[in-house]
């Protein structure tokens, strides 16, 4: 008996380790293949490939893991395309009035134009739009990083919005475009605490691109008021308005969707520059459309006044 015993803890103290050793490598066979792939897929990305995606298998840990990945990758290449993308826009946005710039200066040298005041105004207007694409850049830039510094303040919406309809009224009658405004609410409900010039940029440029799309005898209504946790700014107009394809685009930088219609120097950037000012102040702007009928863009700010 005694024998047997010894045989038997001989036996378990041999098998033990051997048990435990193969345990461990099928553990670390478990775990270190799917991080073999993880590694390889990272290096991957390090590489420049960024469409490299892992497969959401294996241990809930590891799914999760790969999850993460995936989902990071995808922003990579989401950023990289939109970088490409932006390149291309400016170096074509550049290229018009470059060209333009260049021919004008050359036909003047080359004796081909007189020097007269017309095409000195023409190249002067192609080196102004340089410039707003330039500015509308930085700030487009600034804003998507979160580094564009705003000066709050609170600011009377129903003063804001009657200081633009007199700001825009001279364009308004020579267009033969009605300019209207209508406030709902009291003054003290439709206060935000914001950034008044950046707020005036914003509704600015949608009431340009209102007038620039809006027909003789029609109108453009600027409107505000208090709705649940919001104060909500329109700017409607009773002009062509915007295809229902072209609604999701239209934030993007350098759209500008059908090509007749009319630009009338704008760089593009607009829109988006709106999209990112609103958003810096913890609002958002959206946009309803209807072709033939008009288009209306809704602002909605948080109210009162805030601390930051």
């Amino acid at each position: 008996m005694a024998v047997l015993v010894w045989i038997v803890g001989c036996g378990l103290a041999l098998a033990l380790p051997i048990l435990a050793i193969a345990l461990s490598a099928r553990a670390f066979r478990h775990y270190a293949t799917p991080l073999a792939g993880v590694m390889e897929a990272a290096d991957a990305v390090a590489e420049g490939d960024f469409s490299v995606r892992l497969a959401e298998q294996g241990s809930r840990d590891f799914r999760q893991l790969a999850h993460s990945f995936n989902r990071m990758t995808q922003e990579l290449d989401r950023a990289e395309r939109q970088r490409r993308n932006l390149t291309a826009d400016v170096a074509h946005e550049l290229r018009t009035p470059l060209h333009i710039i260049q021919g004008n200066l050359e036909g003047l040298l080359d004796g081909v134009y007189e020097p007269g005041d017309a095409h000195i105004e023409a190249t002067l207007d192609e080196t102004r739009l340089l410039s707003r694409l330039v500015e509308d850049l930085q700030t487009l830039s600034l804003a998507e990083a979160g580094q564009l510094e705003l000066v709050r303040e609170p600011v009377d919406v129903a003063e804001l919005l009657a200081d633009l309809q007199t700001s825009f009224s001279g364009q308004a009658e020579a267009t033969g475009v009605r300019l209207e405004v209508k406030v709902d609410g009291e003054p003290k409900a439709l206060n935000v605490w914001a950034d008044y010039g950046r707020l005036d940029q914003v509704l600015g440029n949608l009431i340009a691109n209102a007038l620039r799309y809006t027909p003789a005898e029609g109108t453009i209504t600027l409107s505000a008021m208090p709705n649940a946790d919001w104060v909500e700014i329109q700017v409607s107009d009773s002009g062509q308005g915007i295809p229902a394809e072209d609604l999701p685009y239209i934030f993007d930088r350098f759209w500008r969707g059908d090509p007749s219609r009319p630009h009338g120097g704008s760089t593009g950037l607009g829109l988006a520059i709106a999209q990112q000012l609103i958003r810096a102040h913890d609002g958002r702007i959206s946009v309803t459309s209807e072709v033939g009928q008009g288009t209306t863009f809704t602002i909605e700010l948080p109210p009162g006044v805030r601390s930051y």
